[in-house]
């Protein structure tokens, strides 16, 4: 791995912008970046104090997907792949994220900026943002997730209609679909992104990972149900469930600690 930074990372609080920083390359994925991008995945993980994670980007465009220059020869030679402890921020390869990602988009959000947004758990867009999944135009298909992801969120004749065509589509649009919660005037993303994600590390850590860990099952098998109360009971024997219950009958914000 080069020693140029193409993510940058800035722990604020409770939270970890995690910045796409290859502006001159309209943020194109190259395999350094790719490596560093899982790595701040691995530091948000690892850090206790941090509770959620903030995607965004340098520049004018959120990204134009994967430089394929640099990529490709690398996929067909097999030399693409997750180091040891590594977290694949698209959710395909090697362990799972636990803890929450807030994005937020602008510019041009191309193939692996979508797919990005799909595996993150809010989308905040610039208005004036374009979406494009242009693999299809490449020969190839979408291998971060879109394929299934898009067809869940969006509902199979949406998903195509997108996958099948390469064709441009607006923020309107991506909201529509369910891709993108929230639509801002262009230049105010990242503060509402920011402002979500801190309202999420206001609550409990442990029921926050619970959450999605639950959300996750539903999507991949049919469990969820049977393995609400078990955790539920887990979670209720917490401290910070015991803090959540006390803050209620004090009328107080709650001080939770992750324990």
């Amino acid at each position: 791995m080069s020693d140029e930074r193409k993510i940058s990372t800035e722990k604020r609080g409770h939270l970890l912008l995690i910045g796409l920083q290859r502006p001159k390359k309209l943020n194109a994925f190259d395999a350094d970046m790719l490596t560093q991008f899982s790595r701040a995945y691995v530091e948000m993980e690892r850090d206790p104090e941090v509770r959620c994670g903030v995607v965004f980007a340098h520049g004018d465009h959120f990204t134009a997907g994967l430089d394929l220059a640099d990529v490709a020869p690398r996929i067909l030679a097999g030399e693409l792949a997750l180091g040891a402890g590594d977290i694949d921020p698209w959710g395909v390869h090697g362990p799972a994220r636990s803890k929450p990602v807030v994005i937020a988009v602008h510019g041009r959000c191309l193939t692996m900026g979508i797919e990005l947004c799909l595996a993150c758990d809010v989308v905040v867009a610039a208005r004036s943002t374009q979406f494009a999944q242009i693999e299809i135009k490449r020969g190839i298909f979408p291998f971060g997730g879109g394929t299934y992801r898009l067809v869940h969120t969006a509902g199979w004749g949406n998903a195509m209609r997108w996958l099948l065509t390469g064709d441009t589509f607006d923020a309107v649009e991506a909201h529509r679909l369910g891709l993108v919660q929230e639509i801002v005037d262009d230049g105010a993303e990242l503060e509402r992104a920011l402002a979500i994600a801190s309202t999420i590390a206001e609550q409990s850590p442990l029921g926050v990972m619970e959450t999605i860990a639950s959300a996750r099952r539903s999507l991949l098998e049919d469990d969820a149900a049977k393995a609400l109360i078990p955790n539920l009971q887990r979670l209720m024997g917490s401290e910070d469930a015991q803090e959540g219950m006390a803050s209620f009958l004090e009328r107080r914000p709650a001080r939770f600690t992750g324990r």
